[in-house]
């Protein structure tokens, strides 16, 4: 395992992380691929043995249910002192006024109701998940500001917005000497490129580190185009983001870099994720044995210039989605 510095903070990080989304209870109706604690547990031991240390939930994951699970495998399966541990805050708990979005209510309330979930005095990294239009950003960013300094968080990150938004975020924290964002959560893959134009020339001046979610696109980069069944893929809506035909050439074109060196589809695509500078640790959603070996695998995986020509080609300008 390789780890760094999540952008210019002293936080130090595995250079994959684990997402945790895809472990809850499924009664919860949030969705229909969710680990249970015992299905969840060789991916935990996976994770520990080949030193992921970077753990990311949220509070809406499972509707709290994700945290439950992570907080419990934490105890069973390392130290807390040996996790960089994720949560965030924005979608709707429950329907009353702190139930979602970003107030001073809704984050005290929901920084608590998180730590109680997980078990644990303090977070890692505590995130935006979103921007929240109905409040103002002196409100959120003095909030969270709040939390660093109550010691529920150490660090505090963003998650998928605009660009101007991010930045409006950052100045009003500097503006008024209050804790800034270290990381930005964005949606990032071969698949959906878009943050390159403003949102990562931005983190590289504010000196932010980017964790990429959805690096291989849900999925959609890890087999061949014609063979994209499977149970996620059939019942996540969020998958119909990359199942445009203008994909095909990029899958096709993963496809060739992978037989050409031998080695998984999925190696190569977060291989080159993992070539940008800004990017810190792209987080993987592992539900499978291979896939947290092959997110490492890809760590060693040094594509040439021609291979990430190959791959960047096919790719043509499109909405960014996922804010």
């Amino acid at each position: 395992m390789e780890y760094t510095r999540l952008g210019e903070s002293g936080l130090r990080v595995s250079r994959i992380a684990l997402g945790c989304m895809s472990f809850g209870d499924t009664s919860t109706g949030f969705n229909e691929w969710a680990l249970d604690d015992d299905a969840a547990e060789p991916i935990f031991r996976q994770a520990v043995e080949l030193g992921i240390t970077f753990w990311d939930t949220a509070n809406v994951y499972s509707y709290g249910t994700s945290e439950e699970i992570v907080g419990r495998a934490i105890k069973a399966y390392t130290r807390r002192e040996d996790v960089v541990l994720a949560t965030k805050v924005r979608f709707k708990m429950h329907d009353g006024p702190g139930g979602s979005g970003l107030s001073r209510k809704a984050i005290m309330e929901q920084i608590d109701a998180s730590l109680t979930r997980l078990g644990t005095d303090y977070v890692d990294l505590y995130q935006i998940h979103r921007f929240d239009p109905e409040t103002p950003v002196e409100e959120t960013m003095e909030a969270l500001h709040d939390v660093v300094k109550a010691g529920k968080a150490r660090y505090i990150g963003a998650s998928s917005m605009w660009a101007w938004q991010f930045a409006k975020m950052q100045y009003t924290a500097d503006l008024n000497g209050w804790t800034r964002f270290v990381s930005m959560q964005n949606q990032y893959s071969l698949m959906q490129r878009e943050e390159e134009r403003e949102m990562f020339p931005l983190l590289a001046d504010q000196g932010v580190g980017s964790i990429p979610w959805a690096p291989l696109a849900k999925g959609r980069l890890t087999r061949p185009w014609d063979d994209q069944h499977t149970q996620r893929a059939d019942t996540d809506p969020l998958q119909s983001r990359y199942s445009g035909e203008q994909d095909r050439p990029i899958t096709e074109a993963v496809q060739r870099v992978a037989e050409e060196r031998g080695v998984p589809m999925a190696q190569v695509a977060l291989a080159w994720v993992l070539r940008n500078p800004v990017v810190s640790a792209p987080i993987v959603g592992a539900t499978k044995p291979h896939h947290l070996p092959d997110a490492v695998a890809a760590l060693e995986l040094e594509l040439n210039e021609d291979e990430a020509m190959t791959l960047e080609e096919p790719y043509t300008t499109r909405m960014p989605v996922g804010y």
